[in-house]
């Protein structure tokens, strides 16, 4: 009789899942100004923190961020607002001087696998122009306002007839 062979004892893996994931970086213009989009999914509800930034030169120039302090050349110019899985980079007046690798950092608070970090390269005659159709989600209140209403207008217009 052959002594029973248990399997070596399970020993506890430790996984460090990534919190947010950058799943797109992309750039256009909106007028003179310049827009990237960094869309992520998130998988904690802790706060993100973010880094835009501009590789020219070979030097890293901070844009705007929550992470390190921006450059003053790009304080008054720069500003960024955060959707639902997005995170917008607005550079006001972008002219060629402002062409480089931009990058997109994020940090969920209390993520240890590290920033997760995506760059796009930025040419301003190769840049399109921002679809209307994301201004809309920028804000969509008046928006969701509008169609409300409309059934008290059509309402208010059979009135009058």
């Amino acid at each position: 009789l052959l002594p029973l062979q248990l399997p070596p004892a399970s020993l506890p893996v430790l996984q460090a899942a990534h919190c947010q994931m950058i799943k797109d970086l992309s750039a256009c213009l909106l007028g003179q100004n310049l827009r990237v989009d960094c869309r992520y999914e998130n998988k904690t509800s802790n706060p993100l923190t973010y880094e835009f930034s501009i590789t020219k030169d070979n030097r890293k120039h901070v844009i705007h961020s929550t992470i390190s302090v921006s450059e003053n050349i790009y304080r008054g110019r720069a500003n960024v607002t955060m959707h639902k899985n997005l995170v917008c980079l607005h550079l006001q007046s972008f002219t060629t001087s402002d062409e480089g690798v931009y990058m997109c950092e994020l940090k969920a608070t209390n993520d240890y696998t590290g920033n997760q970090s995506r760059n796009i390269t930025v040419i301003k005659d190769k840049l399109e122009k921002c679809a209307g159709f994301s201004l809309l989600i920028q804000n969509t209140s008046w928006l969701l306002l509008l169609l409300l209403s409309l059934p008290l207008l059509q309402a208010v217009d059979f009135v009058s007839l």
